[in-house]
């Protein structure tokens, strides 16, 4: 047998290649699936068939692509939405692939055509040797149950609960975990950074087994993530399979400083460096998306599929990557690439806007001149803040800005974990021509560090959206 788990970063993607007797499959394929045909050919594999375990949220699928280029099947659970796929298999129903069989477990909650599938080694049929479990079921947590429908959150945690306890719990607890998502992903919330995982040891720390049913449930309203702006798109896109990438995007277009000032003007500047280089000097109106933020936070600042883009890239940056990261959440219109990076901008006389920076020790000093405003999502502010602060999520933040109460002829210092997510939003913030706008460096990792003052609970009445979840009505189990 020949298993690779094939990672994507900026996405906490997890992809797989399963192969036996010279036969495989792919599990959940990225756009770009030449990564997958290199395996194939190096291990001498055949791909038969690509596995979706369900639509993806976060980043286009190469699922279409992938078969398209080597004859292999599309096969996804048994459901009205999966009708790009070639095959459908029903519940409990049976793929074999060399000495391998894998079985077909509907496990919705994430999305209603959720699917996991179980591997069995034909040698040893009585145990499972693993199971693709996608979204449903994490390392130390189980995928997000709004994103069908808010209203829906407690059902469909109902739903993914009583699926996992009932299909996937008892495939025994040798069976390896293997997730569509690991740490840092918008599609779960506190993923566990450890991999591989096991059934037994999920079964011993994950909340889904841990809590009672009513706990779980209530855990899952509780949880209240952003939804990314993009979602909706990559759905959309993915429902059919994916989109192949075009044969331009790896043609990189460099422009020189002053052929990158001229085209600007016409599209959106993704400024890739890291705060504190960004708030040292840039230029006017770019976004500060930092180089491992560009898929999540790219695909949430750029609102248009179709808005040119131009990129501004760290030192010793790979623009390929830079460029394929925001292609894979279908963001293909990077139009430009400043040649020489900022220094070449700097060097050449043209215009440069600045931002701020502070430290902890400074803003505590003299909180009173700033007004503090918290970007991380609401459970991190919830869990502890700086007090007086108010709060938007950095993805929210250029819609919900009129209801800040900010000023912007006053300063404004700005914090999130460590700095990147602040960063964005000090370069938004600019934009909207607040001009005295600072990041608090280190965030409040280093303000807890140093021991300053925290407050925890909700942000003040007047700041906080309209409660979406539902009432916290328990639904029956299924009989």
């Amino acid at each position: 047998m020949y298993f690779q788990a094939i990672k994507t970063a900026g996405l906490a993607h997890v992809s797989y290649v399963l192969g036996s007797q010279g036969e495989a499959l792919v599990v959940d394929p990225r756009r770009d699936v030449g990564v997958y045909l290199d395996v194939l050919r190096s291990q001498g594999l055949r791909l038969r068939y690509v596995l979706q375990t369900h639509r993806q949220e976060d980043f286009v699928q190469g699922a279409a692509e992938l078969a398209r280029l080597t004859g292999a099947q599309v096969v996804a659970g048994k459901h009205p939405i999966t009708g790009h796929a070639g095959l459908q298999v029903g519940e409990h129903e049976r793929l074999h692939l060399g000495g391998l069989t894998l079985v077909t477990l509907h496990t919705p909650g994430h999305t209603p055509e959720s699917t996991s599938w179980a591997v069995y080694l034909d040698a040893h049929h009585a145990l499972a040797w693993g199971v693709f479990t996608g979204d449903a079921l994490f390392a130390g947590a189980t995928g997000r149950t709004d994103l069908e429908d808010p209203e829906r959150t407690l059902e469909n945690a109902a739903r993914l609960y009583d699926a996992l306890h009932q299909k996937v719990l008892p495939l025994g607890d040798q069976a390896l975990v293997l997730p569509a998502h690991g740490a840092g992903s918008v599609c779960g919330a506190d993923i566990a950074d450890r991999e591989p995982t096991t059934l037994g040891f999920e079964r011993h720390h994950n909340p889904v087994f841990t809590l009672s049913r009513g706990d779980f449930i209530q855990h899952k309203v509780r949880e209240r993530l952003p939804r990314p702006s993009y979602f909706s798109r990559m759905e959309e896109v993915n429902l059919r399979g994916g989109i192949p990438l075009s044969p331009e995007s790896a043609a990189i277009p460099f422009l020189s400083p002053s052929g990158f000032q001229r085209a600007l003007q016409c599209g959106v500047v993704l400024d890739a460096r890291e705060p504190e280089a960004f708030a040292a000097g840039h230029i006017a109106g770019s976004l500060n998306v930092w180089l491992k933020g560009l898929p999540v936070f790219g695909g949430q600042v750029v609102a248009r599929p179709l808005t040119p883009l131009f990129l501004v890239l760290p030192e010793l940056a790979d623009p390929g990557e830079a460029v394929l990261a925001l292609a894979r959440v279908g963001l293909d219109e990077v139009q430009g690439v400043l040649s020489g990076g900022f220094s070449a901008w700097r060097n050449a006389g043209l215009p440069v806007e600045r931002g701020g920076t502070l430290t902890p020790e400074e803003l505590f000093a003299h909180s009173e001149d700033f007004q503090t405003l918290d970007v991380r999502e609401l459970s991190e502010f919830e869990q502890g803040h700086i007090p007086d602060a108010r709060h938007v999520y950095v993805g929210e933040l250029d819609e919900r800005l009129p209801r800040l109460g900010l000023r912007p002829d006053l300063p404004v210092a700005v914090t999130c974990s460590v700095g990147h997510r602040a960063g964005l939003a000090v370069s938004i913030l600019l934009s909207h021509g607040f001009a005295r706008v600072s990041n608090l460096l280190g965030g409040m990792t280093a303000w807890r560090r140093l021991e300053l003052p925290v407050r925890e609970g909700p942000p003040p009445a007047s700041e906080a959206r309209p409660p979406e979840a539902p009432e916290t009505v328990e639904p029956a189990p299924p009989r």
